[in-house]
């Protein structure tokens, strides 16, 4: 589909959405017993998967930041306990149905049947909902965190993370979720600017720094090979090649996925590194909820989107951490969804210019 034609696309509501169960709402015109998706299906569940993945406990805080730091990414499981796991989970089953309510067809705004959370809402996160915000601060996962900032003072960017409906049969492109400073035209005049770091001489890139700008993705159901989960190329952080295209990647990165990997743990991914969604051909859907944060020395603008209220249920370390995100008391915040989930416009230029 051209740029065009996914601009000009206009989702269509779905009456039933509501009333259907969570792992009922995929499959939305595509056959799961089709020749070529079965052939899918059990290639994958025969080869998918990073071969001898590490998985970390909670306490091997050390060996999380040395893996980290290693291949970009590092998974941790047990970060959230059984209670916690089943709220989010809750939370995860409420905004899904909101949004598939919006989205009969299930066009998706990252691909058929392919969501971005923060996409759809009008503030770009989800910190409007305590499903999310108890993801801020967590015992299991702010050791982690200090350790590989080196430092407590990071910072809370928002939360959003991404969902895919059984029926996602596509593979979404290899991508990475920063970039060096550039300056968009907007078509009233204004600029938009994306990013924060550039070298005026041209000698370093984002690419070049450590870490700045971790997302934390938590699993909540088990991953495996056939329900969509994240892959992951390991120590492409900084790497400064073409992100290939999917035509271009060979096999051993499609296969590259995190799994298999159980619910209640946590993707802890320095955003730099090359990753993209894969097929869920599974009977659930496959949600990772997210809290991202920014390095103690490195900022960009973050919108404000978490209420007052929200704010004062945090610990005093999850409040300083979401300093910059937080509605003044006074202010009253447009929480909600976004005209076609998103989708239209889809660029980080147009979304700000819907925002």
């Amino acid at each position: 589909m051209s740029a065009e034609a996914i601009s000009a696309t206009h989702l269509e509501v779905d009456p039933s959405a509501m009333s259907r169960a969570l792992n009922d709402l995929g499959w939305v015109g595509v056959d799961p017993d089709a020749p070529e998706v079965r052939a899918k299906r059990e290639y994958l569940q025969a080869n998918n998967g990073i071969r001898g993945l590490e998985i970390c406990q909670p306490a091997e805080v050390e060996r999380a930041a040395r893996i980290f730091r290693r291949d970009g990414f590092v998974v941790v499981r047990d970060a959230l306990t059984p209670g916690q796991l089943a709220f989010l989970q809750s939370g995860v089953d409420r905004v899904v149905h909101e949004m598939m309510a919006l989205d009969k067809e299930r066009v998706g705004n990252r691909g058929s049947h392919r969501y971005s959370f923060g996409g759809a809402s009008k503030t770009g996160h989800l910190m409007h909902h305590p499903e999310w915000t108890q993801l801020i601060d967590l015992p299991t996962v702010t050791p982690i965190l200090t350790a590989i900032f080196g430092a407590r003072d990071y910072v809370l960017r928002g939360g959003g993370g991404d969902f895919c409906l059984p029926g996602a049969v596509e593979y979404q492109p290899l991508h990475s979720d920063m970039a060096d400073r550039t300056i968009i035209p907007l078509p009233d005049g204004r600029e938009f600017i994306h990013g924060s770091f550039k070298d005026h001489r041209g000698i370093l890139t984002y690419r070049d720094l450590p870490v700045p700008y971790i997302a934390c993705n938590f699993l909540t159901v088990d991953v495996t090979e056939i329900n969509g989960g994240t892959r992951q190329i390991p120590g492409t952080q900084h790497a400064r090649d073409p992100i290939p295209s999917l035509e271009e990647e060979p096999e051993w990165m499609k296969l590259s996925t995190v799994c298999p990997a159980p619910a209640g743990s946590v993707l802890i991914r320095d955003v730099r590194a090359w990753h993209g969604g894969t097929p869920n051909l599974s009977d659930h859907v496959r949600a990772i909820p997210n809290v991202e944060f920014f390095a103690p020395w490195y900022r960009e603008r973050a919108p404000r989107s978490m209420p007052r209220e929200m704010y004062e249920t945090l610990t005093p370390h999850g409040q300083d951490l979401a300093r910059y995100i937080v509605a003044d008391s006074a202010e009253t915040l447009s929480f909600g969804y976004r005209r076609n989930l998103g989708y239209t416009p889809v660029s980080s230029m147009a979304r700000a210019k819907d925002a």
